[in-house]
């Protein structure tokens, strides 16, 4: 049995600190690259006694500096939320990560500071992989050579693991995975991922207005910046039955009835009528169907409706669950 995840917004408190196998990096999407990183780092971590351990940053250094120097365009979409990418890691083995504030005091701390406040006496780390290209510090100062000259110092071993490949050569990155999410290229985006693209939350209150149409729906909250298109999709639902439930859903703004430009995730059951309110459920998304668009009235967005419900079963009648 895995032990349970240890979560710390900063720094594990001196009483909690255990010698450490650290890898470093903002792991969203914890795609096919990020997994052969905690594999390695979680092998180590086994063979020499060690904490599995990761260092990740919230929010992404890119969106702390576009919204510094007011250029909210350069800040990334998110392929996963806090909590997913906090689950992913956990499945994958790590047992302890802390999800450093990047802020104007990590922008501007020194790399040697940043290895000897929270490498060295704030993780205790023992073992350290990143990636060839991984750069910290102040104005990316930090590289891995000096990584290597401060282990020698304090004690620490640094690994690099190169690149990993798909099946043509191609890195796998986050910006793959959001390349292929932005234009809605599901089969792309679960290679690189290693499972389906998958959205995680609680379902809320809406306006009620899908059960009026004759199709009730769940409502999630989506993460600002979400890297999926707004679109209809086919998706299976998982956290409300023992099996994943069938259904179809929106993500996007809902041209047709509001124009407050908030995203959401709604999505109907096929064949299930379910008090969903206020559980943690997970939405796969499995094919899409058509772009997100603004009807001209509520009749023909509910015929639009059951033309995405019938297109959804044909989905799942040749594909299964």
């Amino acid at each position: 049995m895995k032990p349970p995840l240890r979560i710390y917004r900063s720094l594990p408190p001196p009483a909690q600190r255990a010698p450490s196998a650290l890898t470093i990096g903002n792991f969203d999407g914890v795609h096919r690259g990020h997994q052969a990183m905690l594999a390695r780092v979680c092998q180590v971590a086994r063979d020499r006694g060690l904490t599995p351990a990761v260092m990740t940053f919230e929010p992404h250094p890119r969106e702390y500096f576009a919204t510094l120097n007011q250029r909210p365009e350069l800040a990334p979409t998110r392929i996963s939320g806090l909590r997913d990418k906090l689950a992913a890691l956990a499945r994958y083995g790590v047992s302890q990560v802390v999800v450093e504030r990047f802020n104007a005091r990590l922008a501007e701390m020194s790399a040697n500071a940043f290895i000897e406040n929270l490498l060295v006496h704030g993780l205790d780390t023992k073992w350290l992989l990143v990636g060839e290209d991984f750069r910290f510090g102040h104005k990316r100062s930090g590289d891995i050579d000096l990584l290597r000259e401060a282990g020698l110092r304090h004690g620490f071993e640094v690994q690099t693991l190169a690149d990993v490949t798909d099946r043509h050569g191609h890195r796998i990155s986050s910006s793959e995975v959001r390349t292929a999410l932005a234009v809605g290229d599901l089969d792309r985006a679960r290679h690189l991922l290693g499972h389906p693209f998958h959205i995680s939350g609680h379902v809320i209150h809406g306006q009620k207005l899908g059960r009026t149409l004759g199709f009730p729906t769940m409502n999630l909250r989506v993460a600002e910046r979400c890297a999926a298109r707004s679109g209809i999709y086919v998706v299976q639902v998982y956290g409300l039955a023992e099996r994943a439930l069938p259904a179809v859903a929106s993500l996007g703004v809902r041209p047709t009835v509001e124009d407050r430009g908030r995203v959401l995730l709604e999505a109907h059951l096929l064949d299930e009528t379910v008090n969903a309110y206020g559980k943690l459920v997970r939405v796969e998304f499995l094919q899409k169907l058509r772009d997100e668009e603004k009807f001209p009235d509520l009749p023909s967005l509910t015929a639009a409706i059951a033309e995405d419900a019938r297109n959804a079963r044909a989905y799942f009648a040749v594909h299964g669950l």
